[in-house]
């Protein structure tokens, strides 16, 4: 395993993500328990020791499994990192009451890490105004103990972290950014990782295979990276391009089997980074990827709660972008008409209400709505 230096402690590199635990039947909210702590203790073997949890993973049950499956190891062999769930607003007066449950949930004791989460546009001002007091009560926390180092997860644009920065930048001591070789252009990446190197506050890495669409390659792009690395897996050279940034720390992967898991740690057993003609390569690869203009859905679900619906976005997005890119590459597009036909009528894309909820607190700030109705339009 390859490991980082922080403030004397030493983190593997690879961060075991806990929100997207295997399931049971399909369902998101059904974590495979023993599945989890068969999945823990290979990396706990493997020598990982940061583990990634948060309030809304799993439907609220992604901190109980992982909190049992690592309570069977000394406290001082993991580091445990969670978030305040910022991202639903109505949370912002309970900061003292989520913090308290977060630590019975997990029965952790304390955590390691601790991040104001989904720091964007739509909760910025209500993190920093002080009638919440959340900044105060995490520092207090953070002095009694029950909380190792504060930082923050930012999904918005460079003016929200801007703004963050020049507001609570003094307290906090790592930033977890969504980056990856399309977004390091896509999302401002590279400026983003410049602005939180002049604050001198390292970079934790969120969605390295931007949720799992860089796990896989179109044969031009394949072809291009196995001349250069014949041995190397896809999805290998998402988190070769992270060991390429001397700013990324800890880079925090959701697997959902243990097959992912061996991979991961097959990757993180050496340190490879990128050469100038391999980084080119990649590059490339990033520049036809966003040229098929697919919509950069993650999967991360914050979405769902928020539709009066019930609409399962992530997958009708999913659905979309195959169908779109199937059309434009002349393909036949039936997976799309023929997966819908299966669903019920009020929970395909015509159903959208296009009251806009879900927009509110997308981390990739999808027009939601307006793809729903083109994907109306399209299938007909």
């Amino acid at each position: 395993m390859i490991y980082r230096n922080f403030q004397g402690l030493k983190l593997s590199a690879l961060g075991f993500g806990a929100m997207r635990l295997p399931v049971i039947g399909g369902k998101d909210e059904c974590v495979d328990r023993e599945e989890t702590f068969r999945m823990v203790e290979k990396a706990m073997e493997a020598g990982v020791n940061y583990y990634d949890t948060a309030w809304g993973y799993h439907d609220g049950n992604s901190e109980t499994v992982l909190g049992e499956a690592l309570g069977r190891y000394p406290r001082d062999s993991y580091c445990l990192a969670d978030k305040f769930p910022g991202y639903d607003l109505s949370n912002m007066p309970k900061v003292k009451e989520i913090f308290t449950e977060q630590l019975r949930k997990t029965g952790a004791g304390y955590f390691d890490f601790y991040l104001f989460h989904n720091v964007c546009e739509m909760n910025v001002e209500q993190y920093l105004d002080p009638k919440y007091g959340i900044l105060e009560y995490l520092l207090e926390q953070k002095k009694n103990g029950k909380i190792r180092h504060l930082g923050f997860s930012c999904h918005g644009e460079m003016p929200v972290l801007k703004k963050f920065l020049e507001a609570y930048g003094k307290h906090m001591e790592f930033c977890q950014l969504q980056l990856n070789y399309v977004d390091w252009e896509f999302q401002h990446g590279k400026e983003k990782v410049e602005l939180l190197k002049e604050y001198g506050i390292p970079v934790w890495v969120m969605e390295p295979l931007r949720g799992g669409k860089l796990a896989r390659a179109d044969a031009q792009s394949e072809a291009a990276l196995k001349a250069l690395r014949p041995e190397e897996g896809i999805p290998a050279w998402a988190f070769r391009f992270l060991q390429s940034l001397p700013e990324v720390t800890v880079v925090l992967s959701g697997m959902s089997s243990m097959e992912q898991l061996e991979d991961n740690l097959k990757t993180f057993a050496e340190d490879k980074p990128l050469g100038e003609a391999e980084w080119d390569a990649l590059m490339g690869v990033s520049a036809r990827i966003q040229g098929r203009k697919s919509v950069p859905c993650t999967a991360c679900h914050y979405c769902v709660s928020h539709c009066p619906m019930g609409l399962d976005i992530p997958r009708l997005i999913s659905l979309y972008n195959e169908h779109m890119l199937t059309v434009a590459e002349g393909g036949m597009a039936f997976i799309a008409p023929m997966a819908l036909s299966a669903l019920p009528e009020d929970k395909r894309p015509s159903a959208c209400l296009h009251c806009r909820s879900c927009e509110q607190v997308c981390p990739q700030q999808i027009k939601i709505s307006e793809v729903m109705t083109e994907f109306v339009n399209h299938i007909g």
